[in-house]
């Protein structure tokens, strides 16, 4: 692929596949901590709720301020291999490492323990900061076609949500499988694997992936990187819309376990239920047919109003197993599509920031849409339940009392349902933006 600045290419099936890997990859071990961190640290690794609580959303604050330090970086790296990808080949083995450590206990108590998970919880999601920036930052530079990015992204996501689907599916069994009744064993063997899986996946994706616009790259100073976002308003609306999903969706990742176990009385459900997940793939892929439709910010609130909708009907459905499905079904479908939204659009704002600036700071815009939202949500989205279950009494695997279900009830159903109502009221103002879309590119063309 030669890389012509002004050119409208598309990406080879092969590349797109590529870019697909990285994100299964990435998701393969990041979502076990969506979706099972919280009830691995109090049922499995034998923390308080609360104790869970504060650490998670401490710990992800802490990580999250590292996503415009990974920006910066991204930003002044220049190799022959690229900007972008050689991340996913200098990162793949030390993320793999620390997301094995983190579901690996060693044996500590007291506050060792806490110091023990706290550490290594830090550092994997500190490398996997830099590898999701990479992700986001790659794509504004792989095609300069924004349909061509829209299909790409929805690549992206279709492998994303494979690697989600076999993370929260195929896990508990696996700990089963290798740990029987110990879970603990269960859990570090089965990171083990997916890591290794992880590792290969990333070195293809690297060897297959190339980027253009090299020559447009300039190393920028910190300064001018935060120059970028001055009156990049849709970029910051589409951050504020993107942490907001992400603490919804974190919310119903790391509660399902406990709504499925406790409340419908059958953990046995958890591996079917998020099996079944994986039907977001379909939502992903009818996005670049959706967004002709009702454009990029038309397909955001389309998604989140879906996802909405499921949950309601879950509700209405409570112990009813057939409706309650239903109602997942249709959840997952919205917040698939809303998942898949925010990483195509953060390119359009990568180019909104060059022409309003005349700066093109991917890597920094990137990392705090991308990586800075997913975890930053992650820590608000695993501290907001397990301080509602602390707060009615959620005792580890123990029959719970009528007020611990209620909570339950209230952090799986009602608190996602809400957190994306409210993840519209940006894309609402989204919408002027985008319609300047192709005037902003042609006026990059020409300069």
């Amino acid at each position: 692929m030669k890389e012509k600045d002004n050119e409208l290419c598309k990406v080879p099936l092969k590349g797109r596949v590529s870019y697909a890997l990285t994100d299964l990859s990435g998701n393969m071990l990041y979502s076990i901590i969506g979706a099972y961190l919280l009830y691995y640290l109090t049922d499995v690794y034998g923390l308080s709720v609360a104790i869970t609580g504060t650490l998670l959303l401490l710990t992800r604050l802490l990580d999250a301020v590292d996503a415009p330090v990974w920006g910066f970086i991204v930003d002044h790296t220049k190799t022959r291999f690229g900007q972008s990808r050689p991340y996913f080949l200098w990162l793949c083995i030390p993320f793999s490492l620390f997301m094995w450590l983190t579901f690996t206990a060693p044996g500590f108590e007291g506050t060792a323990k806490v110091v023990y998970i706290a550490v290594v919880y830090i550092v994997a999601g500190i490398i996997y900061t830099g590898i999701n920036t990479a992700l986001g930052s790659i794509l504004p530079n792989l095609t300069n076609d924004t349909n061509e990015r829209v299909v790409l992204n929805s690549f992206r996501m279709v492998g994303g949500n494979i690697g989600n689907f076999i993370a929260i599916t195929f896990t508990l069994p696996l700990v089963t499988y290798f740990g029987g009744s110990n879970n603990q064993q269960g859990f570090s063997m089965t990171l083990a694997l997916y890591g290794i899986i992880a590792i290969v996946l990333f070195v293809i994706a690297f060897s297959n992936l190339r980027e253009i616009n090299i020559d447009r790259i300039k190393k920028i100073s910190i300064r001018e990187s935060i120059h970028a976002i001055k009156g990049n308003w849709p970029w910051i609306l589409l951050v504020a819309a993107n942490l907001i999903f992400w603490i919804a969706l974190t919310v119903r990742q790391s509660t399902v376990i406990y709504y499925l176990q406790y409340y419908i009385g059958n953990k046995d459900l958890v591996p079917l239920v998020n099996g079944i997940s994986v039907i977001q793939v379909l939502g992903m892929m009818a996005i670049p047919f959706l967004v002709k439709v009702t454009r990029k910010y038309g397909a955001m609130i389309f998604g989140l109003v879906f996802a909405a909708i499921g949950h309601l009907l879950m509700f209405f459905a409570d112990f009813n197993l057939t409706f309650m499905i239903i109602g997942w079904i249709i959840a997952c479908l919205g917040s698939g599509i809303a998942c898949s939204m925010p990483f195509a659009m953060l390119s359009d704002t990568v180019d909104y920031g060059e022409w309003k600036n005349k700066i093109r700071a991917s890597g920094f815009l990137t990392a705090i849409g991308s990586a800075f939202c997913i975890k930053a949500g992650s820590g608000f989205g695993g501290f907001l339940p397990a301080m509602v279950m602390s707060a009615y009494g959620y005792v580890p695997n123990a029959v719970q009392t009528a007020e611990s279900l209620m909570g339950i009830k209230i952090i799986f159903i009602w608190m996602p349902l809400v957190i994306f109502l409210l993840a519209i009221i940006p894309m609402i103002f989204y919408r002027k933006y985008e319609k300047k879309e192709n005037q902003i590119l042609m006026e990059l063309a020409k300069k």
